[in-house]
């Protein structure tokens, strides 16, 4: 009698919980799931299998919006440069700012952004995509607007007696190698309290104002 009732009660089958997707999401759940990983292992350490692992997800999903390792990097690195050129856009447009409100915000908000995304900021601007030639059209389609728009803040406020220098081009890679030294700091751990950043910015912002003649 013991078989009988075992047969007709059977246990309950467990199931694994997996998160679950929408169609739209996925490519956004895997980027956040690949900056995390890189901030714990390091990029020689991520894969498209732990990144599946890591999203709960099949081992074949990642591939369906990266072809391979550099496409997932240079989509971070896409990513950043986005939200970097959108936060560029709405200060420098914003008319209720002085044009030396808006250079200094320019300054504060590159280092900051540096700061609070490291991950992604190093994909932007390190040697693991660009040196090695390995950018994406994706990429290339966003980075170079970004770098475009950086110069032409450049002009607009040289052009205003601002910030001194007769080549956009060059003062604009002087400013940017600056900002990009003192974010690195910060990333690498040179500088490690977070709440100097505003501090340190302000007193590059001093270095590149013009003196009144």
């Amino acid at each position: 009698m013991c078989w009988y009732i075992a047969a007709m009660n059977p246990p309950a089958k467990t199931h694994t919980t997996r998160p679950s997707y929408h169609h739209g999401d996925l490519r956004q759940a895997l980027l956040v799931a690949a900056k995390a990983l890189i901030a714990e292992a390091g990029i020689e350490n991520l894969s498209l299998r732990k990144l599946a692992e890591r999203a709960g997800v099949s081992r074949t999903a990642p591939y369906h919006h990266f072809s391979d390792k550099n496409e997932l990097l240079c989509a971070i690195a896409a990513q950043g440069f986005r939200r970097r050129h959108r936060a560029m856009q709405e200060t420098f447009n914003d008319a209720i700012l002085s044009p030396q409100q808006n250079f200094e915000a320019y300054i504060c908000d590159y280092v900051r952004h540096a700061a609070d995304y490291p991950e992604e900021y190093e994909l932007m601007f390190g040697r693991n995509i660009w040196k090695q030639k390995h950018s994406t059209q994706e990429l290339r389609d966003v980075a170079y607007p970004c770098f475009q728009h950086q110069l032409e803040m450049v002009a607009s406020w040289q052009e205003q007696g601002l910030i001194g220098g007769d080549n956009p081009l060059r003062t604009s890679q002087v400013i940017w190698g600056t900002v990009h030294g003192i974010a690195k700091l910060f990333i690498d751990g040179i500088y490690t309290d977070s709440a100097q950043v505003e501090e340190i910015s302000l007193c590059a912002v001093k270095l590149f104002i013009k003196k009144p003649s």
